[in-house]
């Protein structure tokens, strides 16, 4: 029985297979790092912007120059409503639309309150009611005292808030495509092929503002964007002296959905925040984002003008040495009832409203409160208003 020759080039492949398999099943790790790994990537963290976001920031900055400020928002649900889910990867569009909303609002410049997640907030003040929870972090847990005070009215409420859902994911609303490829009769001659492919998708928000006291729908918006993904490819295919050769390629892209979703939160939330500064005139909108968007935005009452940033104002405070005035209140004066709908600069007192005279401040003004800049996260010490 005659052995057939070894062919030295399969010899070689054979052991460069195994010293693959051997480095891919290898299960030591670097004693200095302790990884089996180093982590590819390593690009920086940069700004989540869309094209719409400068707009948002020259709102923000138009409205600071003048001296307005618009009234006290807060966000509510924005809910996938599109039904889309895919069993492997969960469901097709963001769930976090809402803390979209939060950052677009921010980037406007329009005071903002917090009603998303409000698990800290009352557990600080269960605490703070049971008088169990200090402000002097050197001494909390160790020394009792100072606790913090709850007072009446310390929690700032929103004048509007916004709410709504992403309510369309449509996918191939078009599609192209073609491919083309080239070669001669001859089995080994080259063959060469080069195709491509195009689709277009969109997705669609709704949004309603709400006034919070009459709870009253004032604003409604609805905007959708088309989403566009394309694919290019290219082949060569060839036999030299019996060896078959297929060298393929090609590239696609897919704009991101989630980021298109953003994009049309801050454009509805951007439409809200110049109806609620009254800047109009504003020139901050791009002329590519006020294509075709009549009727994207709709006022269903009128809104309350900006006002000017007045000085802040000095809050009343109860001490032990304040008298008690509220047994000489009496009852105010009637007033007429104002229409449904209207504005109230004060809150209204009616015939029957019996409310306790204010307090006298005392003599000393509240210390400044730290505040935090939503578009530069700076630390800033304004009053107490």
């Amino acid at each position: 029985m005659s052995a057939h020759p070894v062919n030295s080039r399969a010899v070689l492949a054979v052991l460069a297979a195994a010293s693959i398999l051997t480095g891919c099943a290898s299960t030591r790790f670097d004693p200095a790092t302790g990884l089996y790994a180093e982590p590819v990537g390593g690009a920086p963290a940069t700004a989540n912007a869309t094209p719409l976001t400068p707009a948002l920031t020259c709102l923000a900055d138009t409205a600071a120059g003048r001296g307005l400020l618009a009234p006290r928002l807060a966000v509510g649900e924005i809910a996938d409503l599109t039904g889309k889910l895919d069993l492997e990867t969960g469901r097709r569009v963001s769930q976090g639309a809402s803390l979209f909303a939060v950052t677009a609002i921010g980037r406007a410049g329009v005071p903002l309150v917090e009603r998303t997640d409000q698990s800290v907030a009352e557990i600080e003040r269960t605490y703070a009611a049971a008088q169990v929870l200090s402000d002097a972090p050197a001494q909390a847990g160790d020394v009792p005292g100072p606790l913090r005070p709850t007072h009446a009215g310390q929690v700032a409420g929103s004048r509007f808030y916004l709410v709504g859902g992403i309510t369309e994911l449509n996918y191939n609303i078009e599609s192209s495509g073609g491919d083309i490829r080239v070669g001669a009769i001859d089995p080994e001659d080259p063959k060469t092929g080069i195709g491509g492919s195009r689709f277009v998708m969109n997705v669609a928000v709704d949004l309603r503002l709400v006034d919070s006291i009459s709870q009253e729908v004032v604003a409604i918006a609805a905007y959708q964007k088309q989403i566009v993904g394309r694919e290019i490819r290219a082949g060569v295919f060839d036999i030299f002296g019996g060896t078959a050769i297929d060298l393929s390629g090609g590239r696609s892209a897919l704009e991101p959905l989630q980021l298109g979703v953003r994009a049309l939160i801050e454009r509805g939330v951007y439409d809200v925040a110049v109806d609620l500064y009254g800047l109009s005139d504003s020139s901050c909108l791009p002329a590519t984002q006020t294509v075709d968007t009549t009727g994207g935005y709709r006022r269903l009452r009128d809104l309350p003008h900006s006002a000017l940033v007045s000085p802040p104002m000095t809050l009343a405070v109860a001490t032990a040495e304040a008298p008690d005035l509220r047994a000489e209140s009496t009852i105010a004066p009637a007033e007429a009832s104002p229409r449904p709908g209207t504005i109230l600069t004060a809150p209204f007192a009616g015939p029957a409203a019996m409310s306790p005279a204010p307090l006298p401040a005392p003599a000393g003004e509240i210390p400044a409160r730290p505040r935090i800049d939503p578009r530069t996260w700076r630390l800033t010490r304004s009053g107490a208003g």
